[in-house]
């Protein structure tokens, strides 16, 4: 079941990643691509978009190979899905974040209307961030297993993106990618698992704020968040919304059974 926010108690956790057995079984994602493709004629009865433009922001050391299927569905579903145009997500340096609002102002100005951002793990990230300083040109944000604690110890891939990054980016030696627990002034959404085992679910729920933020559990690996079928539930749900008119999520009765009533602290 979603939570429209949650308790500051699991603060008081000290920040680790997720259970090794969790990262052990990532592969579990093989079957969650699998009912992506065997649910697609019911995922096509999802509500349908209203035509504006979605990016779709992947995870960490992924591309846009990765949120394939998951931009087909939504444009299928009636949105004008992209894939953002930097490659793979490897490096967080200034380039990026200038490609990035470069995309974002493009996909704004083309269509006259505020743009929705998707973001995969530490897309996710990106994808708040960006929104943080272009709120003027962001519908809402969806983030999908995205580390946004501001404390990196809560994933496993910590060690692998500082050897790349290092301890500070490049980005933020700017002073940007600073307060990453802090929402950005648009609609937030965090989708979430417990069973998480890249980032620790901990790591990815929102504390509550001035904005309009929610945290939505849901069963699955952090590999497979991009193609589960109840992701694409939360997703359709979330963005077809008019604009202005946010509410919390609360699931169809017919795919309540796909997110679970558990308290996130």
């Amino acid at each position: 079941m979603a939570t429209a926010a949650a308790t500051d108690t699991f603060r008081e956790t000290p920040p680790r990643p997720p259970n090794r057995i969790w990262t052990l079984t990532e592969g579990r994602a093989i079957f969650e691509l699998g009912a992506f493709f065997m649910s697609r004629p019911l995922l096509s009865h999802l509500p349908k978009g209203d035509g504006h433009a979605v990016k779709v922001l992947p995870g960490f050391m992924a591309s846009n190979s990765s949120t394939l299927p998951m931009r087909r569905l939504l444009a299928r579903l009636g949105y004008d899905a992209h894939g953002w145009d930097s490659g793979r997500n490897i490096r967080v340096d200034n380039a990026l974040i200038a490609r990035l609002e470069a995309q974002l102002k493009r996909l704004n100005d083309d269509s006259g209307r505020k743009v929705s951002l998707v973001g995969w793990s530490l897309g996710g990230v990106l994808a708040r961030e960006l929104a943080k300083l272009h709120p003027d040109r962001v519908r809402l944000v969806i983030t999908l297993g995205s580390p946004i604690s501001d404390d990196r110890n809560h994933t496993s891939a910590a060690r692998l993106f500082e050897l790349l990054n290092g301890k500070e980016p490049e980005a933020m030696k700017g002073g940007r990618f600073r307060g990453l627990d802090q929402a950005p002034p648009v609609p937030t959404t965090s989708i979430l698992t417990k069973t998480d085992g890249i980032v620790h679910w901990r790591g990815s729920v929102q504390k509550p704020g001035p904005t309009q933020t929610e945290n939505i559990e849901v069963y699955a690996s952090h590999c497979g968040l991009g193609v589960n079928p109840s992701v694409m539930v939360a997703i359709a749900d979330r963005l077809a919304q008019p604009e202005g008119s946010w509410e919390p999520f609360v699931p169809p009765s017919a795919t309540r059974w796909m997110f679970p009533r558990t308290a996130l602290d």
